[in-house]
Order: C-alpha cells, then sequence, then structure tokens
C-alpha cells in the first residue's frame, strides 16, 4: 500500500465511505484534531510515567483511533446498502468512560486537595500533559460543533471531555512523582 496517493492534491480528501470534501472540512478538522491529539498522547507515553499510565496510555490511543474513525464517517454513510454498520469496530463504551474515571480517582487519592487553579508547567512532562490537555479540549469543541450540524455519538463528546479531565489529573500526578512545583493561580487585586 502506497502512502501517496495524489488524490488529495487539489485540496480534497475523502471520508470514510468514500465522500469528497474540502480538506479544511469540519468533519476533516474534527478527526485531524484527534489524530494531533493522540501523537501528543504518544509523547506523553514517551515521558517518565508509570507502567499503569503508559498502559491506560496505549488504551487511550487505541479508543482516540476508534473516535476518529466515527468522526470520519458521515451519517448518510454509517450503514451499509444491506442495513449493516460500515464500521465494524467496537464503539466508545460507558466502561471506557468508567475506566478514566477510575484511573483519575486512583490518582487524586495521592494528590492534595486542589484549593485554586494550577499554572502549567513546573517539568517538561507536565507541560507536555498540559498541552495535551488542551488539545483534547479543542478536539472536544470541534466534536461538538460537528454534532450540532451531522450528529455523531454523544459517548465521543463523553469521552473527549472525560479525557481533558483525565490529562489534568494526570499533569498533577506527575508533577507529585517529579517533585516539581504546583504554582497556585491566585488573582491579584486592584
Amino acid at each position: 500500500m502506497k502512502i501517496y496517493t495524489k488524490t488529495g492534491d487539489q485540496g480534497t480528501t475523502a471520508l470514510f465511505g468514500g465522500t469528497r470534501v474540502p480538506k479544511h472540512n469540519l468533519r476533516i478538522d474534527s478527526y485531524g484534531t484527534v489524530d494531533e491529539l493522540n501523537s501528543w498522547m504518544g509523547l506523553i507515553r514517551d515521558q517518565p510515567v508509570s507502567e499503569q499510565a503508559k498502559k491506560n496510555i496505549i488504551q487511550i490511543q487505541q479508543h482516540l483511533f476508534t473516535i476518529g474513525a466515527i468522526l470520519a464517517t458521515p451519517p448518510e454513510k454509517a450503514l451499509l446498502k444491506n442495513g449493516e454498520e460500515r464500521l465494524n469496530i467496537s464503539k466508545i463504551s460507558d466502561d471506557d468512560i468508567l475506566m478514566l474515571e477510575r484511573e483519575m480517582d486512583e490518582m487524586d487519592r495521592e494528590l492534595p486537595p486542589m484549593t485554586h487553579f494550577i499554572l502549567p508547567g513546573g517539568h517538561t512532562s507536565v507541560s507536555y500533559c498540559h498541552i495535551t490537555r488542551t488539545v483534547c479540549r479543542r478536539a472536544e469543541r470541534l466534536a461538538s460543533e460537528l454534532h450540532e450540524h451531522a450528529p455523531i455519538d454523544p459517548q465521543v463528546l463523553k469521552y473527549l471531555n472525560r479525557l481533558s479531565d483525565y490529562l489534568f489529573v494526570l499533569a498533577r500526578k506527575l508533577s507529585k512523582d517529579l517533585q516539581a512545583e504546583e504554582i497556585k493561580w491566585i488573582p491579584e487585586k486592584n
């Protein structure tokens, strides 16, 4: 299989099911941002994180590929002519979302309570988590906008929302593990 096809040389690309759209289409932007998010997740996996975190991140990356496939499939192409689903893959489940919640609860048990917002930074690995969290929020915003125009599986929105929370808690856990200072945001008063 060749990587280059030359079919996108005129600024269009094919969605799952064959429909061609401009590369700046909201659906393309949405799953492209999920792809970007997946790459950032890989960078976090390459950081000094626990084996459990690495295992979780690999699972998350698998789910992000699933989300990308869901977002790349327009609703009118979701079913084949025989009525079967075009995407013959597992969808995002409640258990996938619960896994993120369980992992957050587990990490939270080791962390001091939050009393203020925290400035991103303190260690390169922590900063990568925060950058990834903001990319996840962008992916969520784009998926939400896409959902307004062409409904998508609501589990995708839930998963992306929970994943950004997971990344915030992971950043805090890394701060603790790497002994990085968490600087609180304390607004200045006039």
